[in-house]
């Protein structure tokens, strides 16, 4: 994978974009209201480090790479990524390129040992979504983390189209 840039955040090497990534899907759904009913995808109950370190040791195994979806069903924008993700097309894109773990961020008070393994004390606003590579326990999206915190904004395709360009 040919690397465009690295950043250090909080001590932490944060790799850019790849510089050849995979083109996104093309979507049958055009507008953030033909996703409804939208998903309530996060278990507030679940081990969120057991879960994290399970997806990151199947992504290592894989070769793919990791995605944390750090949010709550409270949020919308964290319900229209999930259901853009649950898309027929887009499911099986991220189920090549990615290892997904969802994990429940509270009301910013659950989990903030998972952002904070990579940098972030605090996460100022969700999705947040970390793209890690597995093998180096590295971010790859910097500070795009919380690009999708106002998915409700987005087209679908749009929010694909932010999926794909992390994908190897």
């Amino acid at each position: 994978m040919k690397l465009t840039s690295a950043l250090v955040l909080a001590g932490t090497i944060v790799l850019s974009a790849p510089a050849v990534t995979a083109p996104a899907p093309r979507l049958h759904v055009q507008t953030i209201n033909a996703l409804a009913p939208l998903p309530l995808p996060y278990d507030e109950k679940a081990d969120a480090t057991a879960a994290v370190a399970a997806a990151r040791a199947r992504a290592r195994s894989s070769g793919k790479l990791l995605l944390i979806d750090f949010g709550g069903n409270w949020c919308l924008d964290c319900r229209v990524l999930a259901g853009v993700m649950e898309q027929p097309e887009m499911r099986s894109f991220v189920q090549r390129h990615y290892e997904v773990v969802k994990v429940d961020s509270g009301r910013f008070d659950r989990n903030m040992n998972i952002p904070a393994r990579y940098g972030f004390k605090k996460v100022d606003g969700v999705p947040a979504v970390f793209i890690v590579d597995p093998k180096h326990d590295r971010l790859v999206n910097g500070q795009g983390v919380v690009a999708l915190a106002d998915a409700r904004s987005m087209t679908p395709q749009g929010i694909a189209d932010w999926l794909a360009k992390w994908a190897k």
